[in-house]
């Protein structure tokens, strides 16, 4: 069954400007407490008739992108041709502009695009609502990736709440070629905490208010992420970095999720592109980029 020619979602990576971990669950999982904040770095993902289920990538990570069933985006397809009752026979191609296993959800943002892309291809007739359950199934990030803005996330971050916002915020990404395992930090981080630890994560109400007050410096001061001393302890020189970024103005940085994607709150576009600049020429990370946030989620882009 096709009802559209090719259909393209264009798909936003995120930061965690807080992230709150609580202890490990008898199911292996920890309870979360963050706000997600979605970023001007986008994936582009494009849904076409095809004999068979495949995905093939292009773009600068491209040779990063697994072409299997590993693929959320392989997932997500295979998800909404069983609700459909069809087949999945659609070729996938991700161009891909976010990092790979950075902690900007750049899988999740596939898998989420993905989702929008095959219900357009076949004929829309799924709800927002009815995605966003199938969503939830596909991993915690993906459901945020659906609808982008800023957002609280409770459970394992897929129990969504908006959050209220002013203005635009302006990061710098430090980024690196290879990534970090989000099983890896975790672990680290419950081998770095005491075995009685038994805290529930709360996002900070002083957060919640610079992002409703669109306060830039306030915010920068309270971006928080319990990720980032495992993170550090694994990658020393994410420690680096961010001593570098607040040394050369900035207003704020922490360990995007799991990592080691690092990121910088500044007081300007301008301050954000020195800070790229200076970032670049410290020998100390693979590259930088300036987005700006908060941004739409993964919407189709008109033909």
């Amino acid at each position: 069954m096709i009802v559209s020619e090719a259909v393209t979602v264009r798909v936003p990576a995120k930061v965690n400007v807080y992230l709150g971990v609580g202890p490990r669950e008898e199911s292996g999982y920890h309870g979360l407490a963050t706000v997600f904040q979605s970023l001007s770095v986008y994936d582009e993902v494009t849904v076409e008739a095809a004999r068979t289920l495949s995905i093939a990538g292009v773009g600068k990570w491209a040779s990063y992108i697994p072409t299997n069933s590993t693929n959320l985006a392989w997932k997500a397809a295979r998800k909404v041709a069983q609700a459909y009752g069809i087949d999945p026979d659609v070729r996938i191609t991700i161009n891909k502009s976010i990092p790979v296993a950075a902690g900007l959800a750049g899988g999740s943002a596939d898998g989420a695009a993905t989702l929008v892309a095959c219900n357009a291809f076949w004929g829309g007739k799924l709800s927002h609502d009815e995605l966003e359950v199938i969503a939830a199934e596909l991993g915690s990030d993906v459901p945020f990736m659906l609808h982008g803005g800023c957002a609280l996330g409770v459970n394992r971050g897929d129990v969504l709440s908006p959050v209220m916002t002013r203005g635009i915020f302006h990061w710098v990404l430090a980024t690196f070629n290879e990534g970090l395992g989000t099983p890896e930090i975790y672990g680290r981080l419950d081998e770095m905490r005491d075995a009685e630890f038994d805290q529930a994560p709360q996002v900070p109400t002083e957060l919640l208010a610079a992002l409703a007050q669109g306060n830039a410096e306030a915010l920068g001061a309270t971006v928080f992420n319990d990720l980032q001393a495992p993170a550090i302890a694994a990658r020393p020189v994410l420690g680096q970095v961010l001593e570098f970024g607040l040394e050369q103005g900035a207003l704020g940085g922490l360990v995007s999720g799991s990592g080691p994607t690092v990121a910088f709150l500044a007081e300007s576009e301008s301050a954000a592109i020195d800070l790229v600049i200076g970032l670049m020429g410290s020998g100390l990370v693979d590259g930088a980029l300036h987005a700006h946030g908060p941004v739409h989620g993964a919407r189709v882009v008109p033909a």
